[in-house]
């Protein structure tokens, strides 16, 4: 485990969401029962560092790894009861009503095989699936036994992302959306200090399906797709780049990917490479243009202006500002979770098309059309 892990820890729960205080006051129902499939996603420490919101209630911690777990109960002062070695016995023994995965990537398809079947409801972290052929199955299993699958991003909590879409579809001052830039990344993971039990499967081509360009970018198709209402590109032309081998040997640190639809572009810039953390999002329209620049501020023009405006947004509301207060929501039947929505599974289906076009259009150096 990396040193700089507790740093990370404060880090992560700063920026990723401020918790609306007034959550408990919305919630007014028992709390979701959820298990915990796998420590080894570092985004895991968001369900640990909620606070004192009472949506959910973990009853269940599945974690292979001893020492794994031995951490995460030393951070979180988390009892020993809950710990499992076997995904099924705790599945079995707990039996919650939902279940979030956080292993590797290619560990999600054992975890819809898991819960599915047990009618145990599903949100995995970003991206739904390392390939096609996972994701399939994966759809497959949430509709035969009618479960909910879920991915879950930390750019679907963003108000400045909900209210940048807003803008284009409720106002003539910004025109059709022309072009969407989205840039997602960081210095690296061994860089910034993710610990070594997420770092090893980060840099495995098989249980991560790529470097940067799944881990970041997933984020840009996601949104994309989103913002294009659900449609499929045209076409997907990608290149990838490992500029420091010495470190990814096996997977790529830098990749853009260039997807056409009918009367627009997007750009999705994902890299291991910036000098900074960024989640922002760029959208031009024939008329004006939108930058989402972190979670609440977004910067404008219209109307063919240059001078840009810019406005600090509030948070989202419970339960749309967190994940799991979200996922509670969504159990309990009080959000429907629509086709076209950041996190439904046919959103989340096209992310992974997308994915595996931009690899192959990478390793051949050709532009792949979507049928």
């Amino acid at each position: 485990m990396s040193k700089l892990m507790p740093l990370l820890i404060f880090l992560f729960s700063i920026q990723a969401f401020q918790l609306n205080d007034s959550a408990n006051e919305a919630h007014q129902t028992d709390p979701v029962t959820i298990g915990v499939a796998g420590l080894t996603h570092g985004h895991v420490h968001w369900i640990f560092g909620r606070g004192n919101i009472d949506d959910i209630e973990i009853v269940g911690i599945y974690e292979p790894n001893e020492t794994v777990w031995q951490q995460y109960q030393e951070w979180y002062d988390l009892d020993s009861s809950l710990w499992y070695k076997d995904l099924d016995k705790m599945l079995e023994v707990t039996h919650p009503e939902a279940v979030t995965a956080f292993g590797s990537t290619y560990d999600h398809l054992a975890v819809v095989e898991a819960a599915a079947p047990r009618e145990i409801h599903i949100m995995v972290e970003k991206p739904l699936a390392v390939n096609m052929e996972h994701a399939s199955r994966m759809k497959e299993l949430a509709e035969l036994h009618d479960v909910h699958l879920i991915t879950n991003y930390e750019t679907t909590w963003y108000a400045s992302n909900h209210e940048l879409k807003r803008m284009f579809e409720n106002s003539d001052d910004f025109g059709d959306i022309r072009k969407m830039v989205i840039h997602d990344g960081h210095p690296g993971p061994k860089e910034i200090g993710v610990g070594d039990e997420f770092l090893e499967w980060l840099i495995d081509p098989k249980l991560n399906g790529g470097g940067a360009i799944m881990d970041f970018g997933c984020y840009g198709a996601n949104l994309m797709t989103w913002l294009m209402d659900g449609e499929e590109p045209l076409t997907v032309t990608a290149v990838t780049q490992t500029h420091k081998p010495h470190i990814y040997e096996n997977v790529d640190d830098e990749a853009t990917i260039i997807l056409t639809y009918p009367g627009a572009q997007g750009i999705i810039q994902a890299s291991w490479n910036w000098p900074y953390d960024r989640k922002d999002t760029h959208v031009y329209g024939v008329d004006g243009f939108v930058y989402a620049d972190d979670d609440v501020t977004l910067r404008f023009a219209k109307n063919q202006q240059r001078n840009t405006e810019t406005r600090t947004l509030e948070p989202r509301e419970y339960p749309y500002d967190d994940p799991f207060s979200y996922f509670a929501a969504v159990v309990r039947g009080d959000v429907i979770v629509k086709d076209t929505d950041l996190s439904s599974l046919e959103n989340n289906i096209t992310v992974i098309k997308i994915l595996d076009a931009a690899r192959k259009s990478a390793e051949t150096g050709n532009k792949i059309y979507l049928d």
